[in-house]
């Protein structure tokens, strides 16, 4: 159709289409803003609401209290078996350096006699060592009572954890019914924002698209069809996946009716149509769509496919509509659906006079 229209109409045009466009982004903007401001209007929930205060506090503090207790252990366990690691490292040196000064010592004392200066030495040493094994002993002592004092804090804390969670998951069910609720009433919000527009936008699309303010017309059909399939849809209850599988086939069912009627009721008119007289469909038609239509090689009365390239076809071979005859003034032939001849320039008055 586009061929048949004029080269200045051809740049209105695309203009026009540029202003549908940024018409609708900016609806599509707002919409956005507006849609995504819609839950502000409902309170924020929070687990806290729904559970027992008065149960829950207590718990909470000694919950506090525990985890002090378990970090300072944890600190002390630490402390401890530093402690530990360095006592038995100093009862490693000096187990080495006496097991080394008996094994000189009885080397040196094999063909000899006892010195009591020796013996006096050993005894020493062996004090010594007694006395580091004695800090080594203790040492792991208060390292095994370290453990256990962590071990009972972490287990008192699991206990207050456990007691807590028991507590939340209670309350839990109520926090989730209401948000679930509250997810429900923001959706209504949603679809009654959204709904009235898309209907609006489908009245305007089938009774105004082709009035003086077409460009907003489409323009504002785009912006409540991306609102409600974008803004609304993903936000549509899920409910395990049957909300969403049956709002799909409802609206599946009710666009497939909506098409299959409209193809019925085309079919029917065409048919009425092709009864008129053809002069009567002929003059009925529109200049442009007509035009556009025998440009594309289709008949402007039934749009089936004809073959305008061969010049004996005059009438359209599936409907008889007329689609070319002869000028009265020059005898050229021509389109019927023509204002003027194209080649003496006649008028359609002056050619059915």
């Amino acid at each position: 159709m586009s061929k048949t229209l004029r080269v200045s109409e051809k740049w209105y045009r695309r203009a026009l289409w540029v202003v549908a466009f940024f018409f609708a982004n900016f609806l599509i903007g707002l919409g956005s803003a507006v849609v995504g401001d819609l839950p502000q209007v409902e309170t924020q929930l929070s687990l806290n609401q729904f559970v027992d205060q008065a149960k829950v506090d207590p718990i909470r503090q000694q919950m506090s209290i525990a985890r002090e207790s378990l970090k300072k252990a944890n600190t002390e366990l630490e402390q401890a078996q530093l402690k530990l690691q360095q006592a038995q490292a100093d009862t490693a040196t000096e187990q080495e350096a006496f097991n080394n000064w008996v094994t000189t010592n009885n080397s040196t004392q094999r063909n000899s006699k006892s010195d009591p200066a020796q013996d006096s030495a050993l005894k020493a040493r062996t004090v010594t060592l007694e006395t580091l094994q004695a800090i080594e002993r203790r040492a792991l002592q208060q390292v095994q009572n370290q453990q256990q004092i962590a071990l009972d804090a972490s287990q008192g804390v699991d206990q207050l954890q456990a007691q807590l969670q028991t507590l939340e998951d209670v309350g839990r069910v109520g926090y989730d019914k209401a948000l679930q609720i509250q997810e429900l009433r923001v959706f209504a919000y949603r679809l009654a924002l959204t709904l009235p527009l898309l209907l609006l936008a489908a009245w305007l699309l089938i009774k105004k698209r082709h009035g003086k303010y077409w460009p907003f017309v489409w323009g504002f059909g785009f912006f409540a069809i991306f609102a409600f399939f974008v803004e609304l849809v993903p936000y549509l209850p899920s409910y395990g996946g049957y909300v969403r599988e049956v709002v799909g086939i409802i609206v599946t069912v009710v666009l497939g009716r909506y098409a299959i009627i409209g193809m019925n009721h085309y079919l029917e008119r065409q048919k009425l149509a092709e009864a008129i007289p053809e002069r009567q469909r002929r003059d009925g038609l529109d200049y442009d769509l007509a035009l556009g239509r025998m440009a594309k090689s289709i008949c402007p009365g039934c749009e089936r496919p004809v073959n305008l390239q061969d010049t004996s076809i005059d009438f359209c071979p599936h409907c008889g509509i007329g689609l070319h005859d002869h000028c009265r003034v020059c005898n050229t032939r021509k389109s019927c659906f023509s204002r003027f001849c194209h080649s003496c320039g006649a008028g359609k008055d002056a050619q059915s006079a």
